[in-house]
């Protein structure tokens, strides 16, 4: 059974040892540390799994950390939910769903920007300028 915490609204500057000092700090236990970032620009996503050793591992995680302020942001900290889709079943985690109706933007499929066609004046301008 996988104990999986989902971190979010991490800022893009945070690692996996940041998070790790965290909870050894708070004499929390985590067996791995996952930062999600950008395959291309390797920026953090601002997100991250935390892999518990235990269910009561995992719950104090989620409470010390969902709701705990960081610079100008609140931390999110839930239970990760199985990967859906092809009946995989490996057990991987996904970041927990929103609400339908959330807007939440960052499960949509986005198109490409393209360079040759600029898609406002602004955007066409710019172009030109550079």
């Amino acid at each position: 059974m996988s104990f999986t915490v989902f971190l979010g609204n991490l800022p893009v500057w945070v690692t996996a040892d940041d998070i790790k000092g965290w909870l050894a700090a708070e004499d929390l236990v985590a067996d791995s540390i996952k930062v999600i970032r950008n395959h291309e620009t390797q920026e953090s996503k601002g997100f991250a799994f935390v892999e518990a050793p235990t269910s009561d591992e995992m719950q104090a995680i989620i409470r010390r950390f969902d709701r705990a302020p960081l610079e100008d942001r609140l931390l999110r900290a839930n239970p990760a939910q199985p990967t859906k889709g092809k009946g995989n079943g490996g057990g991987k985690a996904i970041a927990p769903t929103a609400a339908p109706g959330a807007g939440d933007r960052s499960a949509r499929r986005r198109r490409p920007k393209s360079k040759d066609n600029p898609k406002s004046a602004f955007a066409t301008e710019l172009a030109k300028a550079l």
